[in-house]
């Protein structure tokens, strides 16, 4: 079975055992029900496909699917816009060659240099697969690690225990970056090196491991983050994120504060020592 049809059979179970017949707007099929949300048989109904159509998209055995069939699922299953997107991506997947992904990224100069113009606020440029390409001192002083160009940023958050520490909504944020790796591995199947990150953090982390059993997927959202500073207390951040119009791999993370906050406050501080200093925390 191709390994795609494969990942879509199990992104389509995993939401179908999500969705109860109350929340689909149906009356239950009568009988003794195994599964803790739709039949088969409800979910082809609901989106007005043969029961037989519906199995062999779910056991992978449909080559074909078209359109209209994954509106029709995506309609059914109440899927939002990103995994809508997932699903398309999952029945018709873009083919790149391997060597395509080998090639290593370079910065956009352009995104460099906004990055540079934003020393008030921590920043960060990341590639493909959470590579770091780039941020400023600011950022390292924010969360206390050396992000060094060439860091996979999402390793650090999970195998560097400093990250669960620093970052008090670990959980929230950690999950979201779940659902960002399982987006790109769903828009780029053939990518051997994120599939090898992917294993590895599965391997290495229960969290990953049931994160991504849950087929959940996010387009590289950005999750406020709290961070528990050790020098200047709690600090509050909205992240933003830049795309580069040349290279829709790159974007520049850009953590913002509201204007007046204790956070606003506290990063002319930490930005006048530069890397994080020994010091008692500020009362």
């Amino acid at each position: 079975m191709p390994a795609d049809r494969s990942a879509l059979g199990a992104f389509l179970r995993s939401r179908r055992d999500r969705l109860t017949p109350a929340q689909a707007g149906i009356t239950p099929f009568p009988g003794p029900r195994r599964v803790p949300g739709l039949r088969k048989e409800e979910l082809a109904v609901l989106a007005g496909l043969s029961p037989d159509h519906y199995s062999r998209l779910e056991q992978g055995r449909q080559h074909t699917v078209t359109d209209d069939v994954v509106e029709a699922l995506a309609r059914a299953l109440r899927l939002d816009d990103v995994e809508r997107a997932h699903l398309r991506d999952l029945a018709a997947p873009q083919r790149r060659t391997a060597a395509t992904w080998e090639v290593a990224q370079r910065a956009d100069p352009g995104l460099l240099r906004v990055m540079t113009t934003l020393d008030h606020v921590p920043v960060l440029l990341l590639g493909r697969r959470s590579e770091v390409l780039g941020c400023n001192a600011l950022l390292r002083a924010v969360l206390g690690a050396e992000v060094d160009t060439g860091e996979v940023l999402v390793r650090w958050l999970f195998l560097d225990a400093r990250a669960r520490g620093r970052i008090e909504n670990w959980s929230d944020y950690a999950a979201a970056a779940v659902g960002a790796l399982r987006y790109e591995v769903g828009r780029h199947p053939t990518d051997r090196r994120l599939q090898g990150l992917v294993d590895e953090l599965r391997t290495a982390d229960p969290d990953v491991a049931r994160w991504w059993d849950d087929h959940g997927v996010t387009d590289r959202t950005s999750v406020d983050k709290q961070i528990a500073h050790p020098v200047v207390g709690r600090l509050a951040f909205g992240i933003e994120a830049l795309v580069s119009p040349h290279d829709p791999e790159q974007r520049l993370i850009v953590y913002t504060a509201q204007p007046g906050s204790p956070t606003a406050a506290a990063l002319p501080v930490l930005a006048s020592w530069g890397l994080e200093p020994s010091v008692r925390p500020i009362p």
